[in-house]
């Protein structure tokens, strides 16, 4: 029954917050001069490869990533996924290895104690609900992408509900990788949602599987491809989700 995995799921939850400040504490002298510079950006990048795989592997996760095709060097990207679960930040940089990326993501992480330090110093934060925000957006990423570093934005711009298998993406992804000529790059993390969801009396210790699908060129297309190159992507991990 259910009831006796209560105990286990609570310390579970306590766990998972203690592991993502201990490696922030242990990491800090080098944290802070890694942020220094946006040049240092990559050293960062680096280290908060460590902390995710610290924070997996001290709930008892391990992963499992098929590549359908590889990442060239010295080339940018736009990184996307479904996003259902605290611990796709975690995998995502996991995953995505020597392609140092910014995150895009909700200013409202920024309010969490240290981890949201670090997080309004090299994430680019949008505000939803203001068109301004969402415009600065683009701003700040073309600023990272002609610096050479990646962008990675989780296109649902939510964490739908549990019952749903996707959400609609927002076009803010497609559209800059189309002005920036960059290839769009769909992951689907399979078993987040499973093994540690928003839902606090759920999860526990397994695999987590990724799917780095085949890359989405968008050399040929204009902002009138947009919605076209959002369906496409969409299709890819819908459609994954739904064969696994």
């Amino acid at each position: 029954m259910n009831i006796f995995k209560y105990p286990f799921w609570i310390l579970y939850r306590v766990w998972f917050y203690v592991l993502v400040i201990i490696p922030i504490l242990v990491l800090l002298p080098l944290l802070l001069v890694s942020i220094t510079k946006e040049k240092w950006y990559p050293l960062f990048f680096r280290l908060a490869r460590i902390w995710s795989k610290t924070i997996l592997v001290g709930m008892g996760f391990n992963w499992k990533i098929d590549r359908f095709e590889s990442l060239e060097e010295h080339k940018s990207y736009m990184f996307i996924a479904n996003h259902t679960s605290m611990i796709d930040i975690m995998l995502m940089l996991v995953a995505v290895k020597n392609h140092p990326f910014v995150f895009v993501g909700k200013k409202e992480l920024a309010k969490i104690p240290l981890f949201g330090y670090f997080y309004r110093k090299t994430c680019i934060l949008v505000d939803r609900s203001s068109p301004k925000s969402r415009q600065a957006v683009f701003l700040r990423a073309q600023k990272r992408l002609q610096s050479g570093l990646s962008i990675c934005i989780f296109p649902e711009g939510l964490v739908p509900e549990e019952e749903v298998t996707l959400s609609t993406f927002k076009d803010g992804a497609f559209r800059l990788a189309i002005n920036h000529n960059i290839d769009v790059v769909p992951i689907t993390f399979y078993d987040n949602k499973k093994r540690f969801s928003y839902s606090f009396f759920s999860g526990g210790p397994g695999t987590l599987r990724v799917g780095i699908h085949k890359f989405l060129k968008t050399g040929h297309l204009n902002n009138g491809d947009t919605r076209e190159l959002n369906k496409t992507a969409y299709d890819i991990i819908f459609k994954s989700l739904l064969a696994q």
